[in-house]
């Protein structure tokens, strides 16, 4: 069920989109977001983040979840992050103007991060995406103009497999700085470990 829609920045309505639809081959096509660390899971960790937003689309299979969120999935699944996302921006009721995309594997985002991402989409550019310490963006840990996105967007036909930087090519993006271990992700049973025994997490 999805909430409204509410305004986070200015009277601009935000909303989110979290994507957990991967494949984890590297951990034998586990459920990630259902693993968990620090007693909670990896989806509700991130759906924490978004505590300050009301419509929230997860992009996977459906679980049971702490809040009201939609579920959908790309069609045909399995079609990678940009089709996800561009499936996600389509199951709102009420469009948003601006789109907060996380994945669902990243423990350590916060609310704080959340905050930072969009303070740095001024008006001169279509969104912001965080940057970790090796200076990899990070487009899935992003705020973007939803408006920028669909513009950016092929035709349905060729949404399955296209790669994000190529979807968010025409984009003009602002780049927030990573702090601490916030832009680490889940993608092996080493890194749930290694997650595991870092604790610190934010709420």
């Amino acid at each position: 069920m999805a909430g409204r829609v509410t305004p986070l920045v200015g009277t601009e309505a935000v909303g989110a989109v979290v994507l957990t639809g991967g494949g984890a081959a590297r951990m034998g096509g586990v459920d990630k977001g259902s693993i968990e660390v620090g007693g909670r899971t990896l989806l509700e960790r991130v759906l924490a983040a978004l505590h300050h937003v009301a419509d929230v689309v997860v992009v996977g299979d459906e679980v049971r979840t702490s809040r009201p969120v939609t579920f959908t999935r790309e069609d045909p699944p399995g079609g990678g992050p940009a089709a996800a996302l561009l499936a996600g921006l389509r199951a709102f009721a009420h469009a948003p103007v601006r789109v907060i995309v996380l994945a669902g594997d990243m423990p350590r985002v916060t609310g704080d991060t959340v905050d930072r991402l969009e303070a740095a989409v001024e008006d001169d550019v279509d969104g912001a995406v965080l940057v970790d310490h090796g200076g990899r963006a990070q487009y899935l840990c992003a705020s973007y103009r939803v408006a920028a996105l669909l513009a950016a967007a092929p035709p349905y036909k060729e949404e399955h497999g296209l790669p994000m930087h190529r979807l968010l090519a025409p984009l003009s993006l602002a780049e927030v700085t990573a702090v601490g271990e916030e832009a680490a992700d889940v993608d092996t049973w080493a890194d749930v470990r290694a997650v595991r025994e870092g604790g610190d997490f934010g709420a």
